[in-house]
């Protein structure tokens, strides 16, 4: 219990500094995201080189993709705008996703209980959208993160770490 209480305190502090410091959380998010996308692009230029003598056809997808990877990643070092085009674009892909699938099941289940489901499915869709239009706004992509923090943070006091043991077995 008290691992789950420093825990919670720890990420409701991390997200009162996302939301008091939003440019300089979006600016370590986008570094981040480029150093690990940096490391998969060399690791894929790894496996080229590796795998030339194997397949050459697979060698040179393995290139490409390592290539891309590395013009992505090296994009996304240190770009606000970037990093909120991105997490727009996940939003935006999302709710149509959620859209479509409402769409979807309103024509494919029976059942005022299943149309019922669909519609709310369809409802989170638009919000999801919603969301992605605000996250080109780096002020506003700071706050969802902060408050998806606060949030953990805060339930992390309520975690039993009897149930958290016996979930895990």
């Amino acid at each position: 219990m008290q691992n789950n209480t420093l825990l919670g305190i720890l990420t409701i502090i991390l997200g009162l500094l996302v939301i008091t410091f939003p440019l300089f959380s979006i600016f370590t998010v986008s570094v981040l995201a480029g150093l690990g996308v940096i490391f998969i692009a060399i690791w894929l230029l790894s496996l080229s080189f590796g795998s030339w003598a194997l397949n050459k056809g697979v060698s040179i997808l393995y290139l490409l993709f390592g290539i891309m990877a590395l013009i992505l990643g090296l994009g996304l070092f240190g770009s606000i705008v970037a990093i909120s085009v991105l997490a727009s674009l996940w939003f935006y892909i999302g709710g149509f996703f959620l859209i479509i699938a409402g769409i979807m099941g309103l024509f494919a289940r029976e059942g005022t209980f299943n149309k019922g489901s669909n519609v709310i499915i369809i409802l989170l869709g638009i919000i999801y959208v919603l969301l992605g239009s605000w996250a080109w706004d780096p002020y506003f992509l700071a706050l969802i993160i902060g408050l998806s923090l606060i949030v953990d943070g805060i339930s992390l006091f309520f975690v039993n770490t009897s149930e958290k043991m016996e979930s895990e077995s």
